[in-house]
């Protein structure tokens, strides 16, 4: 099913991410683990995808058996940073053989050796292949970023790369982590003021140990909030109780965010099914389960 339809349906939807394994001999914990999270049902399940293309196979494999074997909806990440319109041909044939109808297109963190691709510089130009050699046979999702992307020096900027996106086939569109709701009602009044209609899932990251918070914030360049770093020097050095306090942070942000109309949450949930499973009980109600 193609997670545009899923998101024209008028209810709250919930989904999780999970990742492949970087090798094979991890393939059959992981996929434990996303077995897991499917069993909790969940409306879509995202794979993501190395930045270098270097769990291709393994994003493919697990998308599939989550679909197949688990009857999830599945969204498998590609990236174009060190790709070439060859690899991307590949992988959509890939794709294709194997029933999976919805991507997410991403440009992919530049490598260490700062070698990229000569075909694409740009998620954009990911999307227009993708609808040029696939056509409609996929749904097309794409990132943004309620606090802007750390390359551009104005939000002004990224929004207008982000229309172009939308423009040449992004049918909807995943955030960047954030860990204040304002952040991203003030990005959604902007981005709809600019003319951009098209779905926004927030992305909810639940920091359950302290370590998370900078490699979190050195990723996504997210604001910390005071309330959440008083919440970390609190618990952080108790992993037991961190690890409550953050689901329960993420829960309340979620439940906030529906409270406000926003109705489709995904949720980064690192393959630990304990962590997707205490979100979804934590407002199992506002679902209907």
């Amino acid at each position: 099913m193609k997670i545009s339809d899923i998101l024209k349906q008028n209810e709250v939807t919930l989904s999780f991410e999970v990742f492949p394994p970087k090798t094979d001999a991890l393939f059959e914990s992981v996929e434990k683990a996303a077995g897991e999270i499917a069993a909790l049902k969940p409306h879509f399940m995202s794979v993501t995808y190395g930045a270098a293309g270097n769990t291709a196979a393994n994003t493919a494999e697990l998308a599939e058996r989550l679909q197949t074997q688990h009857g999830v909806a599945v969204l498998a990440h590609m990236t174009c940073v060190a790709a070439s319109r060859e690899d991307v041909r590949g992988m959509l044939q890939d794709y294709k053989r194997r029933g999976i109808e919805n991507i997410m297109a991403l440009r992919g963190d530049i490598p260490k050796d700062g070698r990229r691709s000569e075909d694409y510089l740009y998620a954009v130009d990911l999307i227009r292949d993708i609808r040029e050699f696939g056509g409609d046979a996929f749904c097309v999702g794409g990132a943004c970023y309620p606090e802007g992307h750390v390359e551009c020096e104005r939000q002004s900027e990224d929004i207008a790369h982000l229309k172009e996106k939308v423009e040449t086939g992004c049918s909807f569109l995943t955030t960047q982590m954030f860990f204040d709701n304002n952040v991203l009602y003030n990005f959604l009044y902007r981005i709809r003021e600019a003319g951009i209609t098209v779905p926004v899932l927030p992305g909810i990251m639940p920091i359950t140990n302290a370590r998370q918070v900078a490699r979190s914030v050195a990723l996504s360049g997210a604001t910390i909030p005071q309330r959440f770093r008083t919440m970390v020097d609190r618990f952080g050095d108790d992993p037991r109780r961190m690890q409550q306090a953050g689901i329960i942070y993420a829960a309340e942000q979620i439940v906030d965010l529906i409270a406000n109309g926003v109705n489709h949450i995904h949720v980064y949930s690192m393959n630990k099914p304990e962590i997707a499973a205490g979100i979804l009980e934590s407002f199992s109600a506002i679902l209907g389960r």
